[in-house]
C-alpha cells in the first residue's frame, strides 16, 4: 500500500491563526487576550469557535455581514509568509517533488482560499468549505477531499490539528490520518479517543515528509 495524495487542513495546521483572531478583536474593539480566551473556552465546550464572537455581541451579530463590512473598510482577511508555520513551504515542496499530489482543504472563507492561491505554494489545489458549501466534519466534505485528491481513500492522508473535525471524519471516510500537535485544539484534545484514531501523531510537517517519502515508504500501524 502506498500514499498517492496528501491533503492538509489549513488553520493551525499550515497557517497560524494569531492574525485572524487578533484582527477580529481589533474590529470588535476588545483586547486580543479577551477574544483569544473566549475562543478557547467555547471550543473546550465543543462549540463553534465563532461563538466567541457571538458572546461579545449578545444582542446578535451576523458574522458574514461583519466580514463584508471589514472587507469594505479595508480590514478584511489577510495572509503573508509570516502567517505560515516555518516548515510549511519546504514540506509541501518535498512532498510534491516526491511525486505525491498535494492539496489544501479546510474550513475557511472564499477570501482565504484566494489568499492561499496567491502565495503560490507548491500544491496542486486549494479548496475551502465556503467554496464547497459544506464544512467539516460533514462526510460530504471528505468525499470532496477524495475527489480533489484523486486517489483511493487508503492511498490518501489527511493532515489536521483538530481531532473531532479532522481525524475522526477522515478515518470514517476511509482515509489515513495524521494528527499534528500544534495549535490550541491539538493540545486541548491530544488525549481524546478521536486523536488516538490517527495513523500517525506528529509534531512537525518534516516528520510527515519522513514518514511518507522515507526509503521504505510509509509504514502502517
Amino acid at each position: 500500500m502506498v500514499i498517492e495524495s496528501v491533503v492538509f487542513d489549513i488553520g493551525s495546521t499550515l497557517v497560524r491563526e494569531d492574525r485572524y483572531w487578533g484582527s477580529w478583536a481589533d474590529w470588535l474593539g476588545v483586547p486580543r487576550h479577551t477574544l483569544s480566551a473566549l475562543v478557547g473556552a467555547v471550543v473546550a465546550q465543543g462549540r463553534d469557535d465563532a461563538d466567541a464572537i457571538r458572546l461579545l455581541r449578545p444582542d446578535g451579530v451576523d458574522i458574514d455581514a461583519e466580514r463584508r463590512a471589514r472587507e469594505a473598510a479595508g480590514r478584511g482577511e489577510w495572509l503573508d509568509e509570516s502567517d505560515l508555520y516555518p516548515d510549511v513551504r519546504s514540506a509541501l515542496g518535498a512532498l510534491r517533488e516526491s511525486g505525491l499530489r498535494v492539496v489544501l482543504a479546510g474550513n475557511q472563507s472564499l477570501r482565504m482560499g484566494e489568499l492561499l492561491r496567491g502565495m503560490e505554494l507548491p500544491v496542486d489545489a486549494v479548496a475551502t468549505s465556503s467554496g464547497w458549501g459544506v464544512v467539516k466534519p460533514d462526510p460530504e466534505f471528505f468525499r470532496r477531499v477524495l475527489e480533489l485528491g484523486g486517489a483511493a481513500p487508503g492511498d490518501t492522508v489527511y493532515v489536521g490539528d483538530y481531532p473531532a473535525f479532522d481525524i475522526r471524519p477522515a478515518k470514517a471516510a476511509g482515509l489515513r490520518a495524521a494528527h499534528i500537535r500544534r495549535g490550541p485544539w491539538a493540545y486541548l484534545w491530544a488525549d481524546t479517543v478521536d486523536a488516538a484514531m490517527a495513523d500517525w501523531r506528529i509534531d512537525s510537517l518534516s516528520e510527515l515528509v519522513g514518514i511518507v517519502t522515507g526509503p521504505s515508504g510509509p509504514s502502517f500501524p
